[in-house]
């Protein structure tokens, strides 16, 4: 059992540190967003991460073992919170996707993107790689994914949805499931497509022919990403400048502290600039996989693998979306995005990353 100052010492500064200053870029952004003031956007961001820095440090100093004991609790919770925004959930943006806490909106997907790690990585934790090859014991950890995500679909909120089979899929794979299992499921997915194309929503299916001919409704349903494209063309190499955005200060950018935040961020200080802050996030992501490599323990390896993992999709989801290369899905750029439940989903999954390195030597038996 480590003391408080042990933990204390083992603690990664440097990796808070880092997430700090992603998280600034946010506020900066923010507040560029508004153009210079703290309200609506930035004021609140700063209290969120506050509370959320104090959440992650709490979750960090936490036994690994304990997390692990918590994961299937955890995962009840986050599904019944998600059966509850079924039955009265708050409706926002034409989008079922949150509960009114009247302090909060808490949007229980965003839990449920850690409660499914945990889960899982509790499952294949007691899973040998012998076991894997059997059908019949993958079928508990393929219900722990589809039962949410169907929930999700229905929202609709198809970028977490997207998130959950991927960060899943990723954990089976480490865990040693055999490469043609995921070919024969790629094969089923893409025969479900006709049936899969009438479940989307019409909005979401316009999303889908956008993408594939982005220039089909520049002024309805291509809108965003139109404006998205120009304004990343228009910051050039080193950007309009600091709060000298046209596309996003003109208000012709859209959702610009949300899903478009790399947009405005690349108007104002350009290639260089999304560069940088790019370079920020494969540092993150390169610690989280280092945690993952130097844990002892299969159930934090999984869990290093399964958070940095999300982290990474998070970050590639957005930034591919505003670029055109995915349709636009609403997935929020990572400690960046104004958001409350995201951000601190987000630093709960980091504290986890913390807490998988505090306790990297202790050794968990199947």
């Amino acid at each position: 059992m480590l003391s408080i100052s042990q933990k204390l010492k083992r603690l990664n500064y440097s990796a808070i540190f880092l997430i700090c200053v992603i998280a600034s870029v946010g506020f900066a952004m923010l507040y560029s967003a508004a153009d210079g003031h703290l309200m609506p956007w930035a004021g609140k961001q700063i209290i969120r991460f506050s509370v959320g820095i104090v959440i992650m440090l709490g979750v960090a100093l936490v036994d690994i073992r304990t997390w692990m004991f918590l994961a299937y609790p955890f995962y009840v919770v986050s599904l019944i919170l998600l059966i509850c925004v079924e039955l009265m959930g708050f409706i926002g943006m034409g989008a079922q996707r949150w509960i009114d806490l009247y302090l909060i909106q808490l949007q229980p997907s965003e839990l449920m993107k850690i409660a499914l790690i945990l889960a899982l990585a509790r499952y294949f934790q007691l899973t040998s790689l012998a076991e894997t090859k059997r059908f019949s014991r993958l079928l508990f950890p393929l219900l722990l994914i589809a039962i949410p995500t169907l929930l999700v679909m229905r929202q609709p909120d198809l970028g977490t949805a997207m998130i959950l089979i991927m960060s899943g899929a990723i954990l089976f794979f480490v865990t040693g499931v055999r490469l043609w299992k995921f070919i024969a499921a790629g094969g089923l997915v893409a025969a479900a497509v006709p049936i899969l194309w009438t479940m989307l929503h019409e909005y979401q299916r316009k999303r889908v022919l956008i993408f594939l001919d982005p220039e089909s409704d520049p002024s309805n349903s291509g809108y965003h990403v139109s404006q998205s494209k120009i304004a990343l063309g228009s910051g050039g190499w080193f950007g309009k400048g600091y709060m000298n955005g046209t596309q996003s200060h003109l208000n012709f950018l859209p959702e610009k502290q949300t899903d478009f935040i790399f947009t405005m961020f690349s108007e104002e200080f350009g290639f260089v600039g999304g560069v940088v802050l790019v370079s920020l996030y494969v540092m993150l992501l390169a610690y989280g996989f280092f945690v993952a490599l130097r844990a002892r323990n299969h159930f934090g390896r999984l869990v290093a693998i399964g958070i940095t993992s999300t982290m990474f999709l998070y970050a590639f989801i957005n930034m591919a979306m505003v670029m055109g290369m995915l349709p636009v899905v609403g997935v929020p750029l990572p400690l960046v995005s104004y958001g409350g439940t995201a951000m601190l989903t987000l630093l709960m999954g980091q504290g986890l990353l913390l807490s998988v390195a505090i306790y990297h030597d202790v050794r968990i038996g199947r």
